[in-house]
């Protein structure tokens, strides 16, 4: 996975991202991590082309994240699972593929099972996501972004509503995915899954990256702002 950013900045109502520059390649799997409001989750969604940045350059293997060739490249998975509560697990895959890629609904039919027995979902692909438990939902909505066959898959706190035994599933969800040679993008405040998954570290703090650099970066911080951090989130 090749990122290039070169002077970010983002506004809501507030400068929320500051002339952000990061240079990556060859990492499979980066974490950003940070206090809320850091900036981290605007980062994943400028990274991943859900939003235009309001000044800057930012491209994910070679493609500019504003173009439609890089949406059609990538997918995402939100803090809550966002489907679509009327449509069965399985719906909730084979109508984006329907929609969005024009695939017949035969073909779609047979990657949304594929997918989503892969993550274990089989019994309960015909069921409504207000019929399944949390995890099972935010694990159906991975299987959803890996039909779409992303180069890359962004995780916006993918855990972050959930209980300790439904985070630990979801996670070891991710883990498989892994396997499967998909390229992440991921925010969280779980540490264990950083220091398991994660080959690359951003860590940031009022809309700047303060630190970034392996896993090991976590045991040894060098500033006071990623200390304090680390001693909240153990």
């Amino acid at each position: 996975m090749k990122i290039e950013v070169d002077r970010l900045s983002h506004v809501y109502d507030v400068k929320v991202l500051k002339a952000i520059s990061l240079k990556l390649e060859t990492y499979r799997s980066v974490a950003i991590i940070g206090v809320s409001g850091s900036g981290k989750s605007t980062l994943l969604r400028i990274l991943s082309g859900l939003e235009k940045p309001t000044a800057g350059t930012v491209s994910v293997n070679g493609k500019d994240v504003r173009t439609k060739a890089h949406r059609e490249s990538v997918g995402f998975v939100f803090q809550s699972h966002n489907l679509f509560p009327h449509l069965t697990l399985e719906r909730n895959i084979t109508l984006i593929l329907e929609k969005t890629r024009h695939m017949p609904l035969e073909k779609a039919i047979g990657i949304a099972r594929g997918n989503l027995e892969a993550l274990q979902l089989s019994d309960q692909m015909h069921k409504l996501p207000k019929h399944v438990s949390g995890g099972q939902a935010q694990r159906a909505s991975i299987a959803r972004a890996l039909s779409l066959n992303p180069d890359v898959i962004f995780l916006d706190e993918p855990t972050a509503s959930l209980d300790p035994i439904l985070t630990h599933e979801v996670l070891m969800a991710v883990k498989k995915l892994r396997t499967m040679g998909k390229d992440f993008v991921f925010v969280t405040h779980v540490i264990s899954f950083v220091r398991d998954f994660a080959d690359y570290v951003i860590f940031m703090h009022e809309g700047e990256i303060i630190e970034q650099g392996g896993p090991a970066i976590l045991d040894r911080p060098q500033t006071p702002e990623m200390r304090d951090y680390m001693e909240k989130v153990h």
